[in-house]
């Protein structure tokens, strides 16, 4: 139900998925996790895959073991299995017609705004391009300091940046138990969760999770995440040979509802800026058109002050100096100053390259 009525989906795949205890890739499961996405491609459904596995696709080359790897090794082996892994992931793929393209992302490109910004325009383009994204933590540049240390934190942040309806963790077991289902024969799953309390809490401290870094515990900090970004998520069983099939056919798995609405959450995350960069002053018929839920143009801009940069917080202010809107600029101040009063047709020449036409996108602006 919650997938049928989802437009943009992320789903997350573990290492365990691709590569078995023996170091053989799970062909056969890739072949049908393949046929799924093509599935749900048919159905003009938008996704992003998160992958794990560069380093275990490293190890697997080199035939090295993965375990007392030091940062510095495993970088390396990072670098090497993140060229086999896209490879392992072109040649399936394309056997279902379906187009991918590689995003390599470290805690800082989803932390700050600009790069943020520039990450979820990155998505946008690629869907209408019509291709698939496959992100994964950069392991080659990554420190310990700024490293996620799991996948299942960077697909929320993959999902919060790209304003995604669903969050998809695939995993070895089929959701959050109420017990460890490995130990406690009468242990029952939880389907839905609303909320995040201390019970929750202590189930998933001693749930035993995945053979990835991620256990059962960096799940629920994503599902954290995902509540606050109006993104629902469920934590399911990867292991079938149709993994997101069966979760729409048998629904086995557990969903974390979202707490506030996707717009609600774009909203508060552009208003909680604490120091707006710089201010737009705008003409009425601009005003109007922000009142109508359309993006501000570089024609209806009649003054800039401050100085910012692509991505950065701004005040929106009408003629009589009163703040009509807030938003994130596509456009540095500097940018801004060329193009303003001009119509969108004339960017490209003013500015001598080829940009976007709304100097602040509906998307990423909220009115006051």
């Amino acid at each position: 139900m919650y997938l049928k009525e989802s437009k943009i989906i992320v789903i997350k795949i573990g290492s365990s998925l691709l590569i078995d205890d023996n170091k053989k890739i799970r062909k056969k499961w890739l072949s049908g996790f393949s046929r799924d996405i093509q599935e749900l491609l048919n159905q003009n459904k938008k996704i992003i895959i998160v992958s794990s596995g560069a380093i275990a696709m490293g190890c697997k080359k080199l035939n090295l073991s993965k375990k007392n790897l030091k940062l510095d090794k495993s970088q390396a082996i990072a670098s090497i299995g993140q060229i086999e892994l896209m490879n392992l992931f072109s040649k399936t793929f394309l056997k279902f017609k379906i187009n991918i393209s590689q995003i390599l992302l470290t805690l800082e490109d989803t932390e700050q705004r600009r790069r943020a910004l520039n990450a979820k325009r990155t998505f946008e383009n690629l869907f209408q391009l019509g291709f698939v994204p496959i992100v994964n933590e950069n392991d080659s540049i990554a420190t310990s300091e700024i490293k996620y240390g799991d996948n299942d934190r960077l697909a929320s942040r993959v999902a919060q940046i790209s304003g995604a309806d669903a969050l998809i963790l695939l995993s070895d077991v089929d959701g959050l138990y109420t017990q460890n289902p490995k130990i406690y024969k009468n242990a029952k799953l939880l389907r839905i969760i609303k909320d995040i309390n201390q019970d929750i809490e202590k189930i998933a401290t001693k749930s035993i999770g995945e053979h990835g870094t991620g256990g059962m515990k960096t799940k629920i900090d994503a599902a954290k995440i995902c509540q606050l970004s109006g993104c629902k998520m469920a934590i399911a069983n990867g292991l079938s040979l149709r993994p997101i099939k069966k979760i729409i056919n048998k629904n086995n798995c557990t969903w974390f509802l979202p707490k506030i609405s996707k717009l609600d959450a774009r909203k508060k995350w552009i208003i909680s800026s604490v120091s707006p960069k710089g201010e737009l002053y705008i003409d009425d018929g601009a005003k109007q058109a922000l009142t109508k839920g359309k993006s501000l143009l570089a024609a209806g801009i009649k003054k800039v002050t401050g100085k910012f940069n692509k991505g950065d917080h701004i005040k929106i202010l009408d003629k009589i100096n009163k703040e009509c809107a807030r938003g994130l600029s596509s456009f540095s101040s500097d940018e801004i100053l060329k193009i303003m009063g001009h119509h969108s047709k004339e960017i490209e020449k003013l500015l001598g390259y080829i940009s976007k036409s709304e100097v602040v996108h509906k998307d990423d602006m909220v009115e006051l």
